[in-house]
This record gives structure tokens, sequence and C-alpha cells, in this order.
């Protein structure tokens, strides 16, 4: 099973958090990106075991977004 996990910086609060439709309440956040993903390695296992949604090996798919205001001067 393939699970794509959406990795998204949110500058107002300086911190990366993740959501994914294909693993239903996986949502974590981290300043660290590093640090986000080792966090939803550890729980995606666990969310996919507790939504009944999937056993047997999962692939995780990280993609990230960053964007940031550019001050102009």
């Amino acid at each position: 099973m393939k699970c794509v996990v959406k990795m998204i910086w949110d500058e107002q609060a300086r911190v990366w958090y993740c959501e994914s439709d294909d693993i239903p309440g996986l949502f974590l956040e981290s300043p660290s990106f590093d640090r986000l993903i080792e966090r939803v390695r550890e729980a995606a296992p666990e969310v996919l075991e507790l939504n009944r949604a999937y056993t047997g090996p999962a692939r995780l798919v990280f993609e990230s977004v960053r964007a940031e205001m550019a001050k102009i001067s």
C-alpha cells in the first residue's frame, strides 16, 4: 500500500505539519522537517491499525511544500 504524506511549512507558526488522505487522522507537527519524518514513521503504522484501514507493509511517500513571503523594498 502506498501512503502519500504531505509535509507543509506553516510560516506563521514556524513549524512543519503533515496530513494524509491515505492515513485518516494523521496530523503531526514539528519545528524540524527531519524530526517530523521520524514522527510520521512512528505514528503511521499505529494510525493505520487504529483505523483498521490496512494491515501489512505500507510505503510512505513524503511530499513537501514550503512557501515563504519575500520582503521587497
